[in-house]
């Protein structure tokens, strides 16, 4: 069964940085699109970042220059360096993957991880 399983959050100070990491099994990486959201309390999950699996990026309008989205197919995972963080990224911030079409089809169109916490607080 696919699971996505996230990790690096923590208590980071205004202007810090913090790299999360993203281990995907039970699915074939290399051919698969990854994809950061966020969600903080009281407002909808967003989209933070997107990497395809040709290696092609997109950004949220938020991150202005400041996160990056890289992986790495040898360990299933897919980061997220953050830098020059606001207290307005506080949130949980989970990745995920598209599922099989043959899930889509059931409308089960993305595998989700549980989220890991990055809290930007002085």
């Amino acid at each position: 069964q696919v699971q996505l399983v996230e990790s690096g959050g923590g208590l980071v100070q205004p202007g810090g940085s913090l790299t999360l990491s993203c281990v995907a099994t039970g699915t074939n990486f290399s051919l698969n699109a990854m994809g950061w959201y966020r969600q903080a309390p009281g407002k909808e999950r967003e989209l933070v970042a997107h990497m395809t699996n040709t290696g092609h990026t997109n950004y949220a309008d938020f991150v202005a220059g400041r996160f990056t989205v890289s992986r790495d197919n040898a360990k299933n995972t897919v980061y997220l360096q953050m830098r020059s963080l606001k207290p307005e990224d506080t949130g949980v911030y989970i990745c995920n993957t598209p599922a099989p079409k043959v899930r889509w089809f059931r409308g089960e169109y993305y595998y989700w991880g549980q989220g890991t916490q990055v809290t930007v607080s002085s």
